[in-house]
């Protein structure tokens, strides 16, 4: 009961406060400094070529966005993008590598390999088409280490464990 508590309000805060929709950040004027301080350590940091680097803030397994904050080489933020849109999504082409997929949509929610196919099944939690309906996976399929295709999953509720699979 004390876990099911926690995942509910982990779940809550996490859409409460996002670098996207937060006032506090301006493109130019803040700085590295001021996105750490407001949304903590970042899962990973990406170098840019261009000496900037890029803060990954995924909610995976249980949230359904990563917010990739650009930073410019002098540390002030460039811009802020959740890489789970379905404009996002659509970036991901035949032929990538998986370290190209992970820079695009950031930390996925889990790996699973089918031995049969050859497929490395990768997925990331996103936004369901109609809210409150179901829940919603989009899956990047690889093969011998690129992407194959990619596809999307329904997650049906589990009623036996209401408000956790929302």
């Amino acid at each position: 009961m004390r876990l099911a508590a926690l995942l509910l309000c982990t779940a809550c805060l996490a859409g409460c406060a996002t670098p996207d929709r937060d006032a506090r950040l301006t493109a130019g004027a803040s700085r590295e400094a001021d996105v750490m301080a407001l949304y903590g350590q970042p899962r990973r940091i990406w170098p840019e070529t261009d000496g900037g680097r890029t803060l990954e803030y995924s909610s995976q397994p249980m949230g359904k966005h990563c917010y990739m904050v650009r930073l410019s080489g002098d540390g002030r933020l460039v811009s802020v993008e959740d890489t789970l849109t379905p404009a996002a999504r659509a970036r991901i082409v035949s032929g990538m590598t998986p370290e190209q997929v992970s820079r695009l949509l950031g930390t996925e929610r889990s790996r699973v390999l089918y031995r049969n196919s050859g497929e490395d099944v990768w997925d990331w939690t996103i936004e369901p088409d109609q809210p409150g309906s179901y829940g919603l996976r989009f899956n990047v399929h690889f093969k011998d280490g690129v992407v194959l295709r990619t596809s999307q999953s329904m997650v049906f509720r589990d009623r036996r464990f209401p408000g956790l699979d929302d």
